[in-house]
């Protein structure tokens, strides 16, 4: 589960963007995760990623949810582009 991080509101250029023109965000921080994928033979195979982790990801992807007055973004691990250190 993804804390989505929010875009900025102002163009490279200093014009205040609306919200019809602002794009998705594609990055964000990891606030929960699962226990891994099991594999048809029965093993698990672990998530790659943790806690508190900022992540770059598809556009597009995953299931936005409403959460404790918050939304998040639950996303496959397979969804994530880079892990930003």
């Amino acid at each position: 589960m993804i804390e989505v991080k929010e875009e900025e509101q102002k163009s490279v250029g200093g014009i205040v963007l609306t919200s019809a023109a602002k794009e998705k965000s594609q990055s964000g921080v990891i606030v929960a995760v699962g226990p891994g994928r099991t594999l048809d033979n029965g093993t698990t195979l672990p998530i790659s990623v943790e806690v508190n982790q900022t992540v770059i990801f598809e556009k597009y992807t995953g299931q936005e949810v409403k959460y404790d007055g918050k939304e998040y973004l639950i996303i496959h691990e397979k969804d994530i582009v880079a892990i930003v250190e």
